[in-house]
């Protein structure tokens, strides 16, 4: 997968901004709050169909400005492929491929392989679990329809039962048969969601190991492991039944796929807990090198990868290994962003034959 071409109006900070790119590296350079970041993030929204930094599609917009525009010209597989995302205040976002518009936006995710490092991934050790099960939803919807409208359905129906719970405590009434209606769509969804996730792991892990391996020059053990309340079908309705009191009383829904959660640990340790910052890193550029290794062997096509604020988390001895994979052939086309342009250049000039550098503070 190739961007060629880039327009971006009225989003972020950007007024009118076209940019073109080379088929391997492409540096963002320039001072901090001139828009390196929002470019990248242009990128990510006109695969994944929002922002990585900002999900609230409003905020996107321009100060002062009513609508946004991102086009993109991607080459795959020798096919070329238009995306163009569109928003106005007061209206749906819109995405066109090839000039026609999708039904449902979800129906996008996959489009556009895509993997993205940035500063933010730290929130998946520091976080709580909501942003661990996003990363795990995120690689395997990007190549599994099924799983995405599954966890959709899955979502609508756990918003619906909330709002029954809610009912319940503000009427001060219970009807069992009603909740019922919900807990078999929850155990049923809840069930394919499960499996799915367990199987991702099984294949992600060793994929994983390896990585952080590689990228940290150590040969310490770390682990991924795949925490849910449920095993099979009849854990998931034992535990809805014998929950039903807490749901009552919390007015919501505290057992399900939505509570499920990845344990980090290095050497049997919480990476969290007890990771020093550098094992922290380590683990957070393998989790991102594992996704992007997983995508290659699913799509059979080299993935877009993003590099927000590369030196944040790498030394330059881990950068160039990276850019001499670009020029190996093992990546495809890299976007990284950087506020020292001469750094930059210095480290890809050393490793790779082929790249641009765009500093922005010519560009804007």
């Amino acid at each position: 997968m190739i961007l060629n071409k880039l327009t971006l109006i009225n989003y972020k900070n950007f007024e009118q901004l076209t940019l073109e790119f080379d088929s391997k590296i492409n540096c963002f350079v320039g001072k901090n709050g001139i828009g390196k970041t929002n470019i990248l993030d242009a990128i990510y929204h006109l695969a994944f169909g929002k922002s990585y930094f900002n999900p609230i599609t409003s905020q996107n917009v321009k100060h002062g400005e009513e609508f946004f525009m991102l086009e993109a010209d991607f080459i795959n597989e020798g096919k070329s492929e238009k995306i163009i995302t569109s928003f106005k205040k007061g209206q749906r976002k819109l995405i066109k491929r090839n000039g026609k518009d999708y039904e449902k936006l979800s129906d996008h995710i996959g489009t556009i392989p895509l993997v993205i490092i940035s500063p933010t991934d730290r929130d998946l050790i520091l976080e709580g679990s909501e942003t661990r099960r996003k990363f795990m939803d995120g690689v395997i919807s990007q190549g599994d329809k099924l799983y995405l409208d599954t966890l959709l359905s899955y979502n609508k129906i756990l918003s619906q039962r909330n709002a029954l719970l809610k009912y319940f405590a503000a009427n001060r009434t219970y009807d069992e048969t009603s909740l019922e209606v919900y807990d078999d769509q929850i155990i049923e969804l809840g069930q394919l969601i499960f499996e799915k996730r367990r199987e991702f792991i099984e294949e992600f892990k060793p994929i994983l190991q390896k990585r952080y391996q590689e990228i940290s020059s150590s040969r310490e053990n770390i682990s991924l492991t795949y925490r849910s309340q449920f095993n099979d079908e009849e854990s998931f309705k034992s535990i809805l039944k014998s929950g039903i009191k807490t749901d009552l009383q919390r007015q919501f829904s505290n057992y399900g796929s939505h509570k499920d959660d990845l344990v980090f640990k290095i050497k049997s340790h919480s990476v969290k807990k007890f990771g020093s910052q550098g094992q922290q890193k380590s683990y957070l550029i393998a989790l991102k090198f594992a996704q992007y290794d997983f995508l290659k062997s699913h799509y059979g096509v080299k993935p877009i990868l993003l590099m927000d604020d590369i030196f944040d988390k790498l030394d330059e001895d881990r950068v160039s290994q990276i850019v001499k994979m670009v020029t190996n052939a093992e990546l495809g086309q890299m976007c990284i962003s950087d506020t020292h342009p001469e750094r930059t250049e210095e480290v890809v000039k050393k490793n790779a034959t082929q790249y641009k550098m765009i500093n922005l503070e010519h560009e804007v």
